[in-house]
């Protein structure tokens, strides 16, 4: 799934952000895509050639024909063989250019001779990106199917602070893959996953939380994104970015993930619970921060939070997750047949090399036909894509 084999042209424009997009060149080439770069004459006064074959291992276009290139018609070549087209950085002359239809150059050309989608990461100084002019050929290329990635808010070369810097390289994935996902296997599916654990407050400074990091709820979403399905993500606070592509919404408490996700079910063919909400919360939160005094001891009320899980109920595939210290398989089985779920991902939480925190997870996929998978040790995302799949058969028996 994903980038995985995909042909992506990366054009490079003029911009002093030129060089973030070797950094996007060398995570694409590493996500096993064949990345194909364009120069415009502009940006090798940034940067030069070398550095983009060197971490894409193949020819840098500079030049319309290019007597030593393999491609004898480069822009023709390259428009036919892409997946997706991505100009980042894309500068202000550019996306005039590509706005009223000129080619004086390959990648200008390119853009013109492809059929693959577009996706397009500004970067400019602040004040001329809110230009009626720049606004009016983005508008523009949006409305022709473009996609825009960015740009974002901060610090930018010249000193100034406003909206012009380059999104960032996962952003710019993100937009890809989502893009050229669009066909997928859960195109057509709206799905909502919940992530992260809750915060219970003890005081204003104080709560009971878990070691949750939202590190699978998010592979499932950018997973089930890249393979098309619209979706949105319930999370509490974690320290990952939002995914592009996803309709976040951040909850803090166990409550607050019951009614949000209350509100997100309406229209949903599927959720898929990776949070890990509190069992308990405090039953008094005190206003002020508790102080140490002279005690050696504190004592605090617990009171039972819902069962968000057992209290949803619709016509949409329920999905929950079981973090177990013992008995894996037995304790799944009697959460999945307790909270009416119609598949449940089992985790072993005494694994050091897995779970919480961790990059790679181990886990048994309980089924409501007694059926049990147990999946070897792999990284989160190839987790999510196997969870997905099941997914997907579960969808297509109900449709």
């Amino acid at each position: 799934m994903g980038l995985q084999g995909k042909h992506i042209v990366l054009g490079v424009s003029g911009s002093i952000a030129a060089y973030k997009a070797a950094d996007l060149a060398s995570r694409l080439t590493q996500s096993a895509c064949l990345v194909s770069v364009i120069m415009t004459p502009a940006a090798r006064e940034f940067i030069t050639p070398l550095t983009f074959r060197s971490l894409t291992h193949r020819p840098v276009v500079t030049d319309w024909f290019d007597p030593t290139s393999d491609l004898s018609i480069q822009h023709v070549a390259l428009a036919e063989a892409a997946d997706a087209l991505v100009i980042a950085p894309a500068t202000a002359d550019i996306i005039a250019k590509l706005a009223q239809g000129l080619a004086d150059e390959p990648l200008t050309g390119t853009a013109l001779a492809t059929q693959a989608p577009l996706v397009l990461a500004p970067a400019m100084d602040g004040h001329m990106y809110q230009h009626p002019a720049v606004q009016a050929n983005l508008a523009l290329l949006r409305q022709r199917g473009s996609v825009i990635v960015g740009p974002e808010h901060g610090r930018m070369a010249s000193g100034l602070v406003g909206t012009g810097r380059l999104a960032s390289t996962e952003a710019i994935i993100g937009a890809l893959a989502q893009v050229l996902g669009r066909g997928g296997d859960l195109a057509g599916f709206t799905i909502v996953v919940t992530a992260g654990p809750t915060e219970e407050p003890l005081d204003p400074v104080r709560h009971i939380t878990n070691r949750s990091s939202g590190k699978m709820g998010w592979a499932i979403a950018e997973a089930a994104r890249d393979r098309g399905a619209q979706v949105t993500l319930v999370t509490g606070p974690v320290s990952l970015p939002d995914p592009t592509g996803v309709r976040t919404v951040h909850i803090r408490t166990a409550l607050d993930l019951l009614k949000a996700i209350g509100h997100e079910l309406r229209e949903t063919h599927a959720l898929v619970m990776a949070a890990a909400p509190a069992d308990f919360r405090p039953a008094l939160q005190a206003e002020q921060k508790i102080k140490k005094g002279l005690e050696n001891t504190m004592s605090v009320e617990l009171v039972k939070n819902p069962d968000i899980l057992a209290s949803l109920q619709g016509s949409f595939v329920k999905i929950g997750f079981a973090a177990e210290s013992e008995s894996l398989v037995k304790n799944a089985q009697a959460k999945l047949r307790e909270k009416g779920l119609d598949l449940i991902v089992a985790n072993d939480i005494t694994r050091s090399d897995s779970g919480f925190g961790s990059d790679d997870n181990q886990v048994t996929i309980v089924d409501a036909h007694g059926g049990v998978d147990e999946l070897p040790l792999m990284p989160k995302p190839e987790v999510a894509d196997r969870i997905l799949d099941r997914l997907v058969e579960l969808l297509r028996a109900r449709t």
